[in-house]
């Protein structure tokens, strides 16, 4: 039985699953194995010939997985998904998907640190360059939703439009906005997401995403992706585009699958994917919260003699990207808030170490309120110019403000900028 709905409260809770054909367990089982009988040697051809889904591996799919990922698409509006070990190997997969040496992405500057360095770094051994400008060998365009620690919208259908004129599709993380944003509506042709973040929501758990949208023609654009339009050696000669035609529009997610996902091996485990799916339950319920919060504590961080500048969606001076804000997000702003001290580095540092029910941790998206300051953390291994440019300054601090009571949130806050005003006043 299929339960129809485009509410994200029971997309959650009902897509891809009802209930165990062979117990009635209504809870998702965990499907702790690595291999699968087959029926017989014609089931098995036919599996790896891709003539039938089913499964094979563990290490490219997994019953408990194939829930999580349905749920997911379900809950996109893509066709397809894939589930990976991390959100990192989601971003780096699904652009090494269709890029390969000598080919080149155009990215947006406003990154998480850690895609900024895959990209500037990592991506350069593999022969992929990162780049400003559109050419012939531009395989992608890259770009987050609602990029931390700058929180500025990014313009998704604009870019997507751009990139559909001269064939390039527009890759979006949207990790730090599910259910607030819906990229495809506006044009995405993938989304990725870091699951570890609000999808899992407790902390316990890393995963990453692919979601395929289905509305990208590989095909019209045969000569930008060979990976897709042309034999491929790895796969016994399959062109992706022709080899899965009776499955649906999923080339693209299918080829990172079986190609990528055996050949790397970045499977997320079962165990794992249960975990998101219980997360994922309650994310609608979560999200709300979070972005109340955090509307709540940028309001009171904007008032504080001892802060700056305050970053959220809802307070940006520049009437374009309130547009944005408007335009991309509903329901919320996200559960992001960055701001700045007028101490800087030291005052940043006494801001944390004051923390009392606040943890200071690298993730974001927990239930938990978190914390961190980047120049000294996530972002130190960048150069100083490097940090600027992604948003990172001295007296920076970014909140991934959770669902606690929002009179404890706002009492913490209080004592750890009454050490950072002490640490002003000793200067």
């Amino acid at each position: 039985m299929t339960i129809e709905s485009r509410n994200p409260e029971t997309i959650a809770l009902h897509a891809g699953f009802r209930a165990d054909p062979t117990t009635g367990s209504v809870a998702v089982p965990i499907h702790q194995t690595t291999s699968y009988q087959f029926r017989d040697t014609d089931h098995a051809t036919k599996l790896f010939a891709l003539e039938e889904l089913g499964n094979i591996y563990t290490r490219v799919m997994n019953p408990t997985q194939d829930v999580l990922e349905q749920r997911m698409t379900a809950l996109e509006g893509g066709v397809a998904a894939l589930a990976l070990a991390s959100g990192q190997a989601a971003v780096a997969m699904s652009i090494q998907n269709i890029a390969q040496a000598g080919d080149n992405i155009v990215s947006s500057t406003d990154l998480y640190g850690g895609s900024w360095n895959l990209f500037n770094n990592t991506f350069k051994t593999m022969g992929i360059e990162v780049r400003r400008a559109t050419d012939d060998r531009t395989r992608a365009y890259f770009a987050e939703t609602l990029p931390n620690p700058k929180l500025a919208l990014f313009p998704i259908k604009e870019v997507a439009d751009i990139g559909r004129e001269l064939g390039v599709p527009l890759i979006v993380d949207n990790t730090a906005a599910p259910i607030l944003c819906r990229p495809f509506e506006h044009g995405a042709a993938v989304v990725v997401y870091s699951m570890t973040k609000y999808i899992g929501g407790h902390g316990n758990s890393i995963g990453g995403l692919i979601i395929d949208g289905g509305n990208f023609d590989w095909e019209k654009h045969a000569d930008r992706f060979p990976m897709l339009n042309q034999p491929d050696p790895s796969y016994h000669g399959a062109v992706w585009t022709e080899a899965v035609k009776p499955l649906g529009p999923i080339a693209y997610v299918m080829k990172a699958r079986v190609t990528l996902l055996r050949d790397l091996g970045a499977a997320i485990s079962p165990f794992n994917a249960f975990q998101f799916i219980q997360g994922l339950e309650t994310l609608a319920l979560r999200i709300r919260e979070h972005s109340r919060n955090a509307q709540a504590v940028a309001e009171f961080l904007a008032k504080h003699p001892s802060v700056t500048r305050v970053i959220h969606p809802s307070m940006h001076q520049d009437k374009e990207q309130l547009r944005r804000t408007s335009a991309y997000l509903k329901g919320g702003n996200g559960g992001l808030v960055g701001f700045e001290l007028k101490g800087g580095r030291e005052a940043g540092r006494a801001f944390i170490d004051a923390l009392q029910m606040i943890y200071h941790v690298a993730n974001i998206g927990d239930a938990r309120t978190l914390a961190i300051h980047p120049a000294t953390t996530t972002h130190q291994q960048l150069s100083a110019d490097e940090q600027l440019a992604t948003g990172v300054t001295d007296g920076y601090v970014r909140l991934s403000v959770g669902i606690e009571h929002i009179d404890d949130i706002l009492g913490d806050l209080q004592r750890a900028l009454q050490a950072s005003d002490r640490l002003n006043l000793a200067a």
